[in-house]
């Protein structure tokens, strides 16, 4: 009995020790790798995060231009080319379309809207043009266009040269009216001109027969025409439209233009252009 005892304690303590030997051997256990990573942080240039760290991207737009920049009556939203260009560069900011603020521009106001700081960008079919690049600071062209003439049907007016002796309706502080009156110059005509806040105004002006002709960018013109009125074939003065800041902001202005050709070259901009209709 006692044999048997003595044995059986042997192989509790053979068997124990294989155990402990077993347990000694195992490696640590490899912590799990994480599934998730962290968000890729962009840096953006000083005077680009300024704008950011506001939460507010502040953007001067067209109110009455139809595919560029265009402000629903009944609702107050606007919606355009332009206004999706906003959406964008606020997107490349870091921040939403539901941090994008608009503010209704002219010719007129537009220019002194930025000097006051109350805007960060214009885009509202702005023309760079050589004078104006002493005042605010320009991006790369986005879009470019000519200067035009809308003008009734039944004016018997079917060219520039029909405008000898009339009356042009252009929109205060644009550059149409030096498009128009260099090439009425050159023709050997005179022409008279009437300026107006908006460009529904002109439109109204040109319905009541106040003025002959309403002038500016085409693609402006053709959200105006109606089967009483039509385009002449004249075109001059090409017109390039850049976004604009305030002079100095050259951080914004570069990361724009990084913006424009990044969309160039992915397509982006060429979808743009035909979701409204300006390809």
């Amino acid at each position: 009995m006692k044999k048997t005892l003595l044995v059986l304690l042997a192989l509790v303590l053979a068997f124990g020790a294989i155990g402990l030997a077993g347990c000694g051997s195992e490696e640590p256990a490899e912590e799990p790798e994480a599934t998730e990573t962290e968000e890729e942080v962009v840096e953006l240039p000083a005077g680009v995060q300024a704008i950011a760290d506001t939460g507010k991207l502040r953007v001067g737009v067209k109110a009455d231009v139809p595919n560029f920049g265009l402000q629903d009556a009944a609702t107050g939203e606007f919606e355009g080319m332009e206004i999706d260009l906003a959406y964008a560069l606020a997107e490349r900011m870091g921040l939403s379309a539901e941090d994008v603020t608009f503010e209704a521009v002219t010719a007129k106001t537009r220019g002194p809207l930025l000097d006051n700081g109350q805007l960060d960008v214009v885009i509202a079919t702005f023309t760079i043009k050589p004078e104006r690049l002493e005042q605010w600071n320009f991006s790369d062209p986005y879009y470019q266009d000519e200067v035009g003439l809308l003008v009734k049907k039944d004016s018997g007016i079917e060219s520039l040269a029909d405008l000898d002796g009339k009356v042009v309706g252009v929109a205060q502080g644009a550059t149409s009216k030096d498009a128009v009156l260099a090439e009425a110059t050159a023709a050997g005509i005179t022409v008279e001109f009437l300026e107006f806040a908006t460009y529904p105004e002109i439109n109204a002006a040109l319905e009541s027969g106040r003025v002959d002709a309403f002038s500016v960018d085409k693609s402006i013109l053709s959200g105006y025409v109606t089967e009483d009125s039509v385009i002449l074939p004249d075109g001059f003065s090409p017109q390039d439209y850049g976004i604009a800041s305030k002079l100095g902001t050259d951080e914004l202005r570069d990361f724009i233009n990084e913006m424009l050709a990044e969309m160039e070259e992915n397509g982006e901009m060429d979808a743009l252009l035909e979701k409204w209709g300006l390809s």
